[in-house]
């Protein structure tokens, strides 16, 4: 994300340097993985591969592409689905069947990719939310493969930060609050959860981030889905573990 969002070197507006890149505003990024990469569906391995590539471009998270060598073949069918990209080519796609699992359209392949990108023959492109399970390394992956070039930040803060509904109701108020920053997202408050005035009632909606791990969501002063925590972080994030953050239309989060 870092790369190809906000004022990363292939965003659309590239933060301030001594350099320009000589090239079309539309960026692309072909990266070696590096690391072992598994791709289950219904309890097969339908991919195992060492050479797995993420592909930046500029304003999408990056995709990640296997090679087609490395895919089980016996597991694909031919697919109608086809689609145009002005910077890679035509697309043509293939299902993935496993027994009765089926991942509609899971690999897209650019068979004859444009001149700009010759690197993409030979490999597929990958929906990695249509599949049941996919490995880095022996380390399942949440949400999606993570990018090499993302990172999160946890700071401990003595800001005074106060979260507000668009009525006056205050949610929560903190001198102890915790600064998240993320790449190529706004910095975000994590609240201790005695500093929270209003009932946090637990929400059904999933969330998982490859970076910090599986959210909670909370419906917070009649607001549904006004607040998350991570109950259970991955390394690296630990001191997030029971704070909330707070977000919505109706709510403002500020420094007072």
């Amino acid at each position: 994300m870092s790369l190809t969002f906000g004022p990363g070197p292939l965003s659309r507006e590239p933060a301030s340097t001594n350099y320009e890149i000589d090239g079309p505003a539309h960026r692309i990024y072909f990266h070696p993985f590096g690391r072992r990469l598994r791709i289950e569906l219904g309890g097969v391995t339908v991919v195992d591969t060492t050479d797995a590539h993420l592909l930046h471009e500029t304003n999408i998270l990056p995709r990640v592409y296997v090679p087609l060598a490395d895919i089980d073949a016996s597991a694909l069918q031919p697919s109608d689905t086809t689609s145009h990209c002005p910077f890679k080519g035509d697309a043509t796609y293939r299902t993935v069947r496993v027994g009765d699992r089926v991942a509609e359209d899971g690999f897209w392949l650019y068979e004859h990719p444009l001149p700009a990108a010759p690197w993409l023959a030979g490999f597929a492109g990958v929906y990695e939310d249509r599949f049941d399970r996919i490995l880095d390394e022996d380390e399942e992956v949440a949400g999606h493969v993570r990018d090499p070039y993302h990172r999160v930040d946890v700071r401990r803060s003595s800001r005074h930060v106060r979260v507000t509904t668009s009525d006056g109701t205050v949610l929560a108020e903190s001198t102890a609050p915790l600064l998240v920053a993320e790449t190529g997202l706004p910095n975000r408050f994590y609240l201790p959860r005695a500093d929270v005035r209003v009932d946090l009632d637990p929400s059904d909606t999933p969330s998982a981030c490859p970076y910090k791990g599986t959210a909670t969501y909370w419906h917070a002063g009649g607001l549904k889905d006004a607040a998350w925590s991570y109950e259970e972080p991955f390394d690296g994030v630990t001191p997030i573990a029971g704070y909330v953050s707070f977000l919505g239309d109706d709510i403002t989060v500020e420094e007072v």
